[in-house]
């Protein structure tokens, strides 16, 4: 690769470009192999890993089994993405995207991809973390469709450039810097109203926004904390760090987690016992 380039007339894929993520990255999309998905005994059947987008819906799963709810009890498989699990002919059926996470319900034959739309298809079955009064709802949506359209700016744009990239860009970087700094600085004026997002009731709109948020205040990703000074986005740390001290959030972060310390991973999940609690 130069400093200049030019575009060529007609776009061809190097699948050696990619960087750190080359090899689950292609321009064409379904199956590129037959594998059937592992079924556990309960209804609801999660295939996913402990990305970001992973941890939002085993979050939401650990807070309604945090409530009591036992329908929630869930079956989670670890969808390893660097080992290309995703693009199983079993992963594909349920996600044609061939994204984690991806969800089964039993109970009624559907199918759920999208990690909001997971945490829009759970609140509404179970009847939790999502208001029934119309502007209170609302704005919680609000909330959750920002992040959704959010975090691929972090996450694919200034994660990327960032910490994964081949070569650093500096026009790359400077320009996700800006919009990720940007987006902490729309959560921060919000947190400096509302204790939550959407207002001061705990809600899905926190659970799909923690993780990468959240997450990136405190340090978990891309080790960019001091370069963001996220320190001075105060009521973002705030918020931060009482989500993180709720037990089910703490339990749904380690589900389908196969890095980092011993006790912080959980690869598969079928029971409480699973946790070692």
């Amino acid at each position: 690769m130069s400093d200049e380039y030019t575009p060529p007339d007609v776009w061809t894929w190097d699948a050696e470009s990619g960087g750190t993520w080359a090899s689950i990255n292609r321009p064409i999309s379904g199956a590129t192999h037959e594998a059937e998905l592992p079924q556990g005994e309960h209804p609801l059947q999660l295939h996913s890993l402990a990305t970001p987008n992973g941890q939002k819906v085993t979050i939401m799963l650990e807070e309604l089994l945090e409530l009591g709810v036992s329908g929630a009890e869930y079956d989670a498989y670890l969808i390893n993405i660097g080992e290309g699990h995703q693009f199983s002919s079993g992963f594909v059926e349920i996600n044609p995207n061939s994204k984690i996470p991806a969800l089964f319900d039993r109970d009624t034959g559907s199918r759920v991809f999208e990690s909001g739309a997971i945490l829009l298809y759970l609140a509404e079955k179970f009847g939790h973390f999502l208001p029934t009064d119309r502007k209170a709802r609302t704005e919680v949506m609000n909330w959750l469709f920002w992040l959704q359209g959010s975090a691929p700016y972090l996450g694919g744009g200034f994660g990327h450039f960032y910490a994964y990239a081949p070569i650093k860009i500096e026009y790359a970087i400077d320009r996700f810097a800006m919009e990720a700094k940007r987006q902490l600085d729309v959560l921060d004026k919000e947190l400096a109203v509302h204790r939550f997002l959407g207002g001061d009731e705990y809600s899905i709109a926190d659970m799909a926004t923690w993780p990468w948020y959240g997450g990136l205040v405190r340090g978990y990703q891309y080790g960019a904390a001091e370069f963001l000074q996220v320190d001075t986005y105060t009521h973002v740390q705030r918020w931060a760090e009482e989500i993180f001290q709720r037990p089910a959030v703490q339990r749904g972060r380690k589900v389908n987690r196969a890095w980092g310390e011993p006790d912080e991973q959980v690869p598969e999940r079928h029971s409480a016992a699973d946790f070692g609690q």
